[in-house]
């Protein structure tokens, strides 16, 4: 077989499995991901199944009994609808009320129990407006 035909057939075979190397990549990536749903879309979840909560951590409802704490967590938009918490576990230094958190768990009893040392707390954007009261 002549030489140049072996390279060409070498680039052709080396593409092909760079192409698919990646589309499985890009496909393994995108279906692992799971969106965050807010307090409103849990009220009603299924019990036992895990899910990542995000939202903002309500004025006035942290409470520490030893390891576990318990607070409640509200919609973004919507601070009426929101959720009890129990978690135990570390907790990043910038918890606090008003925070937004992303915490994996599930819910029981219409409370989501959070899984050990999966809390997240999102660091306030700079480049938001700040609300004047």
């Amino acid at each position: 077989m002549d030489p140049q035909r072996k390279r060409k057939i070498r680039l052709v075979v080396a593409l092909g499995a760079a192409v698919l190397l990646a589309g499985a990549l890009v496909y393994t990536s995108f279906s692992a991901a799971t969106e965050a749903k807010e307090p409103s879309q849990l009220l009603n979840a299924a019990p036992g199944k895990s899910y990542d909560l995000t939202g903002k951590v309500v004025d006035g409802s942290v409470r520490r009994q030893g390891e576990t704490i318990r607070f409640r967590v509200a919609d973004r938009d919507n601070p009426s609808a929101s959720i009890p918490v129990t978690y135990t576990g570390t907790v990043p230094d910038p918890f606090r009320a008003g925070r937004e958190i992303v915490l994996t768990g599930s819910v029981r009893n219409g409370t989501f129990v959070g899984q050990r040392d999966t809390l997240i707390t999102k660091c306030p954007s700079k480049f938001t407006e700040q609300r004047q009261s």
